[in-house]
């Protein structure tokens, strides 16, 4: 965040020594070299697949799930203008049941559903009945909503933009992101970030985006993957399809990636 014009200004402050700790030194703006000449060189870059090797975050798994357009909803976004196809798309009602699967298959888990649009997340919050937090919510709110969920009170909490910095929750093993900024690879990354704390002994956690298919959303998504396939995860794409009877055909890449990585049917 140094480059930024607000933060920059940390680095006129006197001080004999700094120290600067990122996991996410990449800016849309090109600006990203700018932490160079504000804090210093780059003393160390440690690969996150390293540290997973290493056991100090957990193993995570991403997967790409493409769903489409209803066709009301495509002949809305038709017309649209582009900033406005991007909502469209973002909020894709079907998106809504593939998040119902994801629910389902994870039964035991501690689940992060992540999202850029408000009314999205409220939508989502009467859906399942649960609590969605927002940067509105109240300092006192909020840490007790993250204490029952850190407790097993809780196991699905629903987030906007504010889960992108600063939360602290060691049990999240699962992140369903709805919708997010346009292209942004450092919120990719720092999304991903809420669910790779260590977990002990089954240290492995899963990271599902939620794009529509053949939209400005699926061309930004395979931005926001760039992060995260050059720091070396392996990242699935499924795409799904209507069937004759104009229901989502069944998933088969998420099947097995969960086959795979934890015996489950």
């Amino acid at each position: 965040m140094l480059p930024a014009p607000v933060f920059r200004a940390v680095a006129e402050l006197q001080a004999k020594r700094r120290l600067g700790l990122t996991a996410t030194l990449v800016r849309e703006d090109g600006k990203e070299e700018d932490v160079f000449s504000l804090i210093g060189p780059k003393r160390v870059d440690v690969p996150w697949k390293m540290l997973e090797k290493d056991g100090f975050i957990a193993t995570a798994h991403c997967l790409e799930i493409r769903v489409p357009l209803p066709t009301d909803e495509r002949m809305e976004y038709a017309v649209a203008d582009q900033r406005q196809r991007f909502r469209i798309a973002s909020e894709n009602s079907l998106k809504m049941v593939v998040m119902d699967e994801l629910l389902a298959g994870h039964p035991t888990d501690n689940i992060l559903i992540i999202g850029q649009y408000l009314e999205q997340l409220r939508i989502i919050g009467e859906r399942l009945n649960a609590p969605v937090l927002t940067g509105q919510t109240p300092e006192k709110e909020r840490e007790s909503l993250f204490r029952q969920f850190r407790e097993g009170q809780l196991r699905v909490l629903i987030v906007s933009k504010v889960a992108n910095f600063a939360i602290d929750l060691p049990d999240a093993s699962v992140a369903i992101q709805v919708s997010g900024t346009f292209g942004s690879r450092q919120e990719e990354a720092q999304r991903l970030g809420r669910i790779l704390r260590p977990k002990g002994e089954r240290n492995v956690s899963y990271f599902y985006s939620l794009i529509s298919s053949e939209t400005t959303e699926q061309e930004f998504a395979r931005n926001r993957q760039l992060f995260l396939t050059e720091q070396g995860y392996r990242y699935l794409i499924e795409s799904r399809r209507f069937d004759e009877q104009r229901r989502l055909s069944e998933p088969t890449v998420w099947k097995q990636l969960r086959l795979e990585t934890s015996g489950l049917p």
